[in-house]
Protein backbone atom coordinates (compact mmCIF):
# COMPACT_ATOMS: atom_id res chain seq x y z
CA UNK A 1 0.00 0.00 0.00
CA UNK A 2 1.50 3.61 -0.90
CA UNK A 3 1.70 5.93 2.28
CA UNK A 4 -0.83 8.20 0.84
CA UNK A 5 -3.69 5.53 0.65
CA UNK A 6 -2.40 4.60 4.08
CA UNK A 7 -3.26 7.98 5.32
CA UNK A 8 -6.05 8.46 3.65
CA UNK A 9 -7.53 5.62 5.49
CA UNK A 10 -6.42 6.98 8.24
CA UNK A 11 -8.26 11.03 8.15
CA UNK A 12 -11.40 8.55 7.02
CA UNK A 13 -11.06 6.57 10.37
CA UNK A 14 -10.60 9.78 12.04
CA UNK A 15 -13.54 11.40 10.98
CA UNK A 16 -15.29 8.55 11.09
CA UNK A 17 -14.70 7.32 14.39
CA UNK A 18 -12.29 8.98 16.43
CA UNK A 19 -13.67 12.08 15.96
CA UNK A 20 -16.97 11.19 18.07
CA UNK A 21 -14.95 10.19 21.10
CA UNK A 22 -15.62 12.35 24.03
CA UNK A 23 -14.33 15.80 24.34
CA UNK A 24 -12.72 15.49 20.72
CA UNK A 25 -10.25 18.26 19.95
CA UNK A 26 -8.53 17.20 16.22
CA UNK A 27 -5.94 14.46 15.47
CA UNK A 28 -2.57 14.15 13.93
CA UNK A 29 -0.04 12.35 12.08
CA UNK A 30 2.86 11.13 14.12
CA UNK A 31 5.88 8.73 14.06
CA UNK A 32 7.73 7.16 10.51
CA UNK A 33 4.96 8.21 8.20
CA UNK A 34 6.09 11.54 8.66
CA UNK A 35 9.13 10.91 6.65
CA UNK A 36 7.30 9.19 3.48
CA UNK A 37 5.95 10.70 0.56
CA UNK A 38 2.50 10.02 -0.70
CA UNK A 39 4.18 7.61 -3.37
CA UNK A 40 6.34 6.07 -1.46
CA UNK A 41 5.47 2.39 -0.49
CA UNK A 42 4.49 1.91 2.94
CA UNK A 43 6.78 -0.87 4.74
CA UNK A 44 4.80 -3.90 5.73
CA UNK A 45 6.92 -3.56 9.04
CA UNK A 46 4.99 -0.33 9.45
CA UNK A 47 1.85 1.49 10.86
CA UNK A 48 0.63 5.05 10.44
CA UNK A 49 0.40 6.54 14.08
CA UNK A 50 -2.74 8.70 14.41
CA UNK A 51 -2.72 10.60 17.79
CA UNK A 52 -6.40 11.92 18.63
CA UNK A 53 -6.12 14.68 21.10
CA UNK A 54 -9.50 15.34 23.45
CA UNK A 55 -9.42 17.36 25.94
CA UNK A 56 -10.39 14.79 28.81
CA UNK A 57 -7.56 15.45 31.07
CA UNK A 58 -7.47 11.19 31.71
CA UNK A 59 -7.87 9.94 28.16
CA UNK A 60 -9.57 6.22 27.40
CA UNK A 61 -7.14 3.68 26.22
CA UNK A 62 -5.61 3.81 23.24
CA UNK A 63 -6.78 1.61 20.27
CA UNK A 64 -3.82 0.32 19.78
CA UNK A 65 -2.41 -1.50 16.82
CA UNK A 66 -5.82 -2.12 14.49
CA UNK A 67 -6.48 -2.73 10.48
CA UNK A 68 -9.30 0.14 8.68
CA UNK A 69 -9.63 -0.61 5.12
CA UNK A 70 -6.48 -2.21 4.58
CA UNK A 71 -3.69 0.10 6.46
CA UNK A 72 -2.48 -0.43 9.61
CA UNK A 73 -3.15 2.03 11.67
CA UNK A 74 -2.09 2.47 15.67
CA UNK A 75 -3.99 5.39 17.89
CA UNK A 76 -3.23 7.03 20.66
CA UNK A 77 -5.22 9.37 22.21
CA UNK A 78 -3.63 12.27 24.12
CA UNK A 79 -4.85 15.70 26.66
CA UNK A 80 -5.33 18.63 25.10
CA UNK A 81 -3.42 19.67 28.41
CA UNK A 82 -0.28 17.92 27.22
CA UNK A 83 -0.42 20.97 24.19
CA UNK A 84 -1.50 23.85 26.46
CA UNK A 85 1.04 25.82 24.60
CA UNK A 86 4.18 25.96 22.23
CA UNK A 87 6.91 25.97 24.61
CA UNK A 88 5.47 22.79 26.32
CA UNK A 89 5.48 21.11 23.19
CA UNK A 90 8.84 22.30 21.78
CA UNK A 91 10.41 20.80 24.99
CA UNK A 92 8.85 17.60 24.63
CA UNK A 93 10.83 15.03 22.44
CA UNK A 94 7.93 12.91 22.07
CA UNK A 95 5.96 15.67 20.86
CA UNK A 96 8.09 17.76 18.76
CA UNK A 97 8.89 16.32 16.27
CA UNK A 98 5.54 15.63 15.02
CA UNK A 99 4.38 19.77 14.48
CA UNK A 100 7.99 20.38 12.58
CA UNK A 101 5.52 20.23 9.34
CA UNK A 102 1.78 20.21 8.72
CA UNK A 103 0.69 17.10 10.15
CA UNK A 104 -2.96 18.35 11.01
CA UNK A 105 -5.95 15.73 9.79
CA UNK A 106 -8.80 17.81 12.12
CA UNK A 107 -8.64 20.64 13.63
CA UNK A 108 -12.17 21.68 14.68
CA UNK A 109 -11.18 25.42 16.70
CA UNK A 110 -8.07 26.05 14.60
CA UNK A 111 -5.82 25.42 17.73
CA UNK A 112 -4.09 22.58 16.34
CA UNK A 113 -2.87 24.61 13.38
CA UNK A 114 -1.83 27.47 14.89
CA UNK A 115 -0.02 25.13 17.91
CA UNK A 116 1.95 23.75 14.96
CA UNK A 117 2.60 26.43 13.44
CA UNK A 118 4.44 28.11 16.45
CA UNK A 119 6.48 24.78 17.17
CA UNK A 120 7.80 24.57 12.98
CA UNK A 121 9.11 28.22 14.14
CA UNK A 122 11.28 27.64 16.44
CA UNK A 123 11.42 23.72 16.51
CA UNK A 124 15.52 24.03 14.74
CA UNK A 125 16.51 26.74 17.31
CA UNK A 126 19.16 25.03 18.99
CA UNK A 127 17.97 26.21 22.71
CA UNK A 128 14.65 23.88 22.33
CA UNK A 129 17.02 20.94 20.52
CA UNK A 130 19.52 20.82 23.36
CA UNK A 131 16.60 20.85 26.09
CA UNK A 132 14.76 18.11 24.19
CA UNK A 133 18.12 16.18 24.30
CA UNK A 134 18.11 17.08 27.90
CA UNK A 135 14.72 15.67 28.71
CA UNK A 136 15.79 12.17 27.03
CA UNK A 137 18.53 12.45 28.81
CA UNK A 138 16.95 12.98 32.01
CA UNK A 139 14.61 9.62 31.57
CA UNK A 140 17.52 7.57 31.12
CA UNK A 141 18.86 8.97 34.58
CA UNK A 142 15.53 8.52 36.28
CA UNK A 143 14.71 5.49 35.08
CA UNK A 144 17.93 3.51 35.48
CA UNK A 145 18.03 4.75 39.10
CA UNK A 146 14.61 3.58 40.03
CA UNK A 147 15.09 -0.02 38.64
CA UNK A 148 13.43 -2.31 40.89
CA UNK A 149 15.39 -5.34 42.10
CA UNK A 150 12.10 -6.80 43.77
CA UNK A 151 10.03 -6.08 40.50
CA UNK A 152 8.92 -9.31 38.60
CA UNK A 153 12.31 -9.97 36.21
CA UNK A 154 10.23 -9.28 32.46
CA UNK A 155 9.50 -5.76 34.13
CA UNK A 156 13.02 -5.01 36.00
CA UNK A 157 14.02 -5.66 32.22
CA UNK A 158 11.43 -3.52 30.22
CA UNK A 159 12.70 -1.06 32.28
CA UNK A 160 16.88 -1.57 32.18
CA UNK A 161 15.84 -2.21 28.43
CA UNK A 162 13.85 1.36 27.38
CA UNK A 163 16.03 3.54 29.81
CA UNK A 164 19.14 1.90 27.83
CA UNK A 165 17.23 2.52 24.10
CA UNK A 166 17.04 6.26 25.09
CA UNK A 167 20.74 6.28 24.86
CA UNK A 168 19.51 6.37 20.79
CA UNK A 169 16.52 8.98 21.38
CA UNK A 170 19.54 11.45 23.03
CA UNK A 171 21.48 11.35 19.26
CA UNK A 172 18.62 11.55 16.86
CA UNK A 173 16.88 14.08 18.70
CA UNK A 174 20.34 16.31 18.87
CA UNK A 175 20.62 15.30 14.69
CA UNK A 176 16.99 16.64 14.18
CA UNK A 177 15.64 12.93 13.36
CA UNK A 178 12.61 11.25 14.42
CA UNK A 179 13.23 9.59 17.89
CA UNK A 180 11.74 6.29 16.17
CA UNK A 181 10.88 3.49 18.53
CA UNK A 182 11.54 -0.34 16.76
CA UNK A 183 13.91 0.79 14.91
CA UNK A 184 15.80 3.18 16.84
CA UNK A 185 19.36 1.36 17.15
CA UNK A 186 18.84 1.57 13.06
CA UNK A 187 18.51 5.17 12.56
CA UNK A 188 21.50 6.08 15.17
CA UNK A 189 23.98 4.09 13.19
CA UNK A 190 22.86 6.33 10.46
CA UNK A 191 23.29 9.86 12.38
CA UNK A 192 26.41 8.59 14.03
CA UNK A 193 28.32 7.48 10.62
CA UNK A 194 27.29 10.41 8.70
CA UNK A 195 29.26 12.24 11.61
CA UNK A 196 32.35 9.36 11.85
CA UNK A 197 31.56 8.57 15.49
CA UNK A 198 30.98 4.97 14.56
CA UNK A 199 33.16 4.48 17.75
CA UNK A 200 30.02 5.86 19.69
CA UNK A 201 27.73 3.23 18.00
CA UNK A 202 29.87 0.39 18.78
CA UNK A 203 29.66 1.35 22.11
CA UNK A 204 25.70 1.68 22.17
CA UNK A 205 25.64 -1.91 21.47
CA UNK A 206 28.03 -3.12 23.94
CA UNK A 207 25.48 -1.17 26.44
CA UNK A 208 22.79 -2.88 25.10
CA UNK A 209 24.59 -6.50 24.96
CA UNK A 210 24.80 -7.36 21.26
CA UNK A 211 27.53 -5.92 20.11
CA UNK A 212 29.14 -9.45 19.46
CA UNK A 213 26.19 -11.30 18.09
CA UNK A 214 26.16 -12.93 15.24
CA UNK A 215 22.87 -12.99 12.80
CA UNK A 216 22.59 -16.63 13.29
CA UNK A 217 22.75 -15.40 17.36
CA UNK A 218 19.82 -13.52 16.67
CA UNK A 219 17.60 -15.10 14.42
CA UNK A 220 17.82 -17.67 17.05
CA UNK A 221 16.09 -15.38 19.62
CA UNK A 222 13.50 -14.26 17.13
CA UNK A 223 12.37 -18.22 16.35
CA UNK A 224 11.95 -18.30 20.37
CA UNK A 225 10.12 -15.03 20.25
CA UNK A 226 7.58 -16.36 17.46
CA UNK A 227 6.74 -19.18 19.74
CA UNK A 228 6.47 -16.68 22.72
CA UNK A 229 3.92 -14.24 20.89
CA UNK A 230 2.07 -16.55 19.37
CA UNK A 231 1.45 -18.12 22.72
CA UNK A 232 0.80 -14.40 24.15
CA UNK A 233 -1.10 -13.23 21.78
CA UNK A 234 -3.41 -16.42 22.22
CA UNK A 235 -3.69 -16.20 25.57
CA UNK A 236 -3.62 -12.33 26.23
CA UNK A 237 -7.05 -11.40 28.31
CA UNK A 238 -5.64 -8.37 30.49
CA UNK A 239 -5.53 -4.92 28.77
CA UNK A 240 -2.15 -3.68 28.91
CA UNK A 241 -1.17 -0.38 27.28
CA UNK A 242 0.75 -2.30 24.37
CA UNK A 243 -1.81 -5.13 24.08
CA UNK A 244 -2.27 -4.94 20.65
CA UNK A 245 1.72 -5.04 20.18
CA UNK A 246 1.18 -8.84 20.65
CA UNK A 247 -1.67 -10.01 18.58
CA UNK A 248 -2.22 -11.38 15.18
CA UNK A 249 -2.86 -7.79 13.19
CA UNK A 250 1.15 -7.03 15.11
CA UNK A 251 2.97 -10.33 14.12
CA UNK A 252 4.42 -8.69 10.38
CA UNK A 253 6.23 -5.86 12.40
CA UNK A 254 6.94 -7.66 15.77
CA UNK A 255 8.07 -11.07 13.84
CA UNK A 256 8.35 -10.22 10.26
CA UNK A 257 9.85 -7.48 10.60
CA UNK A 258 12.66 -8.10 12.78
CA UNK A 259 13.65 -11.15 10.45
CA UNK A 260 13.85 -8.61 7.33
CA UNK A 261 16.09 -6.45 9.27
CA UNK A 262 18.30 -10.42 9.93
CA UNK A 263 18.04 -10.57 6.13
CA UNK A 264 19.22 -6.99 5.05
CA UNK A 265 22.36 -7.47 7.57
CA UNK A 266 20.97 -5.57 10.45
CA UNK A 267 20.46 -8.38 13.25
CA UNK A 268 22.00 -6.31 15.69
CA UNK A 269 19.37 -3.53 15.15
CA UNK A 270 16.79 -5.73 15.19
CA UNK A 271 17.77 -7.25 19.18
CA UNK A 272 16.45 -3.90 20.78
CA UNK A 273 12.85 -4.61 19.43
CA UNK A 274 13.05 -8.54 19.65
CA UNK A 275 13.79 -8.32 23.80
CA UNK A 276 11.21 -5.72 24.19
CA UNK A 277 8.37 -7.75 22.47
CA UNK A 278 9.71 -10.52 24.21
CA UNK A 279 9.59 -8.88 27.78
CA UNK A 280 5.91 -7.68 26.85
CA UNK A 281 4.50 -11.47 25.91
CA UNK A 282 6.16 -12.53 29.43
CA UNK A 283 4.08 -9.99 30.93
CA UNK A 284 1.07 -11.37 29.49
CA UNK A 285 1.45 -14.75 30.09
CA UNK A 286 2.69 -13.92 33.19
CA UNK A 287 -0.82 -12.32 33.84
CA UNK A 288 -3.04 -14.65 31.95
CA UNK A 289 -1.34 -17.55 31.48
CA UNK A 290 1.07 -18.66 34.38
CA UNK A 291 1.86 -22.42 33.57
CA UNK A 292 2.18 -21.97 30.09
CA UNK A 293 4.41 -19.17 31.06
CA UNK A 294 6.82 -21.38 33.30
CA UNK A 295 7.25 -23.50 30.17
CA UNK A 296 8.47 -21.05 28.08
CA UNK A 297 10.63 -19.00 30.71
CA UNK A 298 14.08 -20.86 29.17
CA UNK A 299 13.80 -19.11 25.82
CA UNK A 300 13.50 -15.92 27.64
CA UNK A 301 16.06 -16.96 30.23
CA UNK A 302 18.49 -17.61 27.59
CA UNK A 303 17.65 -13.63 25.63
CA UNK A 304 18.90 -11.85 28.95
CA UNK A 305 22.07 -14.18 29.48
CA UNK A 306 23.16 -13.17 25.85
CA UNK A 307 22.60 -9.67 26.50
CA UNK A 308 24.97 -9.67 30.12
CA UNK A 309 21.46 -9.04 32.17
CA UNK A 310 19.80 -12.35 33.68
CA UNK A 311 19.87 -11.57 36.97
CA UNK A 312 19.85 -7.94 39.62
CA UNK A 313 23.77 -7.99 39.81
CA UNK A 314 24.30 -7.79 36.28
CA UNK A 315 21.36 -5.85 35.45
CA UNK A 316 22.97 -2.96 38.11
CA UNK A 317 26.25 -2.97 37.07
CA UNK A 318 25.06 -2.62 33.25
CA UNK A 319 23.03 0.34 34.33
CA UNK A 320 26.07 1.78 36.30
CA UNK A 321 27.82 1.98 32.87
CA UNK A 322 25.58 3.59 30.65
CA UNK A 323 25.00 6.22 32.97
CA UNK A 324 28.64 6.44 33.69
CA UNK A 325 28.47 7.03 29.62
CA UNK A 326 25.86 9.63 29.65
CA UNK A 327 28.81 12.35 29.69
CA UNK A 328 30.14 10.88 26.51
CA UNK A 329 26.98 10.56 24.64
CA UNK A 330 26.10 13.99 25.70
CA UNK A 331 29.15 15.41 23.96
CA UNK A 332 28.82 13.52 21.31
CA UNK A 333 24.86 14.76 21.00
CA UNK A 334 26.43 18.41 21.74
CA UNK A 335 28.85 18.08 18.41
CA UNK A 336 25.78 16.97 16.16
CA UNK A 337 24.35 20.02 17.20
CA UNK A 338 27.02 22.01 16.39
CA UNK A 339 27.77 20.24 12.78
CA UNK A 340 24.02 20.20 12.27
CA UNK A 341 23.18 22.78 9.18
CA UNK A 342 19.27 23.61 9.71
CA UNK A 343 20.06 23.63 13.86
CA UNK A 344 19.77 27.81 14.29
CA UNK A 345 21.95 29.25 17.12
CA UNK A 346 19.47 31.11 19.59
Amino acid sequence: MKAGAAKAAAVRWVAGQASRIEGFRGAYFSGSILGLSDEDELPAASDVDVVVVTEQAEPPVKPGKFLFEGALIEGTYLSAGQLSSAEQVLGSYHLAGSFRRDTIISDPSGELRRLQQEVAAHFAERTWVSRRCGEARGRIESWLQGLDPSAPPHDRFTSWLFATGVTTHVLLVAALRNPTVRLRYLAARDVLTACGREDIYGRLLELLGCAGWSPERTRGHLRELARTFDAAAAAGRTPFFFSSDISPVSRPIAIDGSEELIRSGNHREAVFWIAATFARCRKILAADAPELGERLTPAFHALTEDLGVADWSAMSRRAEEVLGFLPVLWDTAEAIMTAHPDIVEK
